[in-house]
């Protein structure tokens, strides 16, 4: 599904990933764990196009990631839930969802919007409320299911369960762990196994933009 090979990675004249190099096989849930700094953002960043490689590649079923823009990225089913969330604060739930697709103007919108309904029950409970109505939990699930709308093969979750209340973060526990039912391909950040050691089939450790698989 994803093999990248030899990546660095600057940001202006820093370098934070160097010599990155690992593959995640189709349908597989992977752990990127690291502690804070280490450079597991700017890897997803990366993938999906929102910082540029110096050196390496990025092949997603075969395409080369690094020759096309970040809209075209998308285009392929790849998703990306940022740690911040990112909502529009004075946008309904349901608007923030759609807005990925509203973008590239995709036919599909409102059946898509119905499966991640499907997937997470909850956001049509949310729908009419605005983002800054919810808490910073419910905002996380919101993230996600903006995700899963054009992330229909590789989701890229950076920090899923930061900053979240133990209830809602074992609600996104579930979440998670079921996507793997959906063919869905899944790399996962955290700073520690906390949440994701029991639902991961591998492990990359960072420290440094330097990677290892640990497992």
């Amino acid at each position: 599904m994803l093999k990248i090979d030899q990546l660095d990675v600057s940001i202006g004249a820093v370098e934070i990933l160097r010599g990155v190099s690992f593959e995640l096989p189709t349908g597989s849930m992977t752990g990127l764990i690291g502690r804070n700094g280490a450079g597991k953002t700017t890897l997803m960043k990366s993938i999906v196009g929102l910082l540029a490689a110096r050196n390496g590649t990025i092949t997603y079923d075969g395409t080369n990631l690094r020759a096309l823009p970040t809209h075209g990225r998308n285009a392929l089913g790849i998703g990306y839930m940022p740690e911040d969330r990112r909502l529009i604060p004075e946008l309904t739930i349901a608007e923030n969802l759609l807005v990925p697709l509203w973008a590239v103007k995709a036919p599909d919108a409102d059946e898509r919007l119905l499966k991640v309904y499907e997937m997470i029950p909850e956001l049509r409970e949310f729908a009419p409320r605005k983002g800054l109505q919810l808490s910073g939990g419910q905002q996380k699930l919101a993230a996600l299911g903006r995700s899963l709308m054009y992330g229909r093969k590789l989701l890229l979750l950076d920090e899923p369960f930061e900053g979240v209340a133990p209830a809602l973060a074992q609600r996104l526990v579930q979440v998670i762990s079921g996507l793997k039912e959906h063919g869905l391909t899944v790399l996962l950040s955290e700073s520690d196994l906390q949440h994701s050691e029991s639902m991961v089939d591998g492990l990359l450790s960072m420290d440094r933009g330097i990677l290892q698989r640990t497992r």
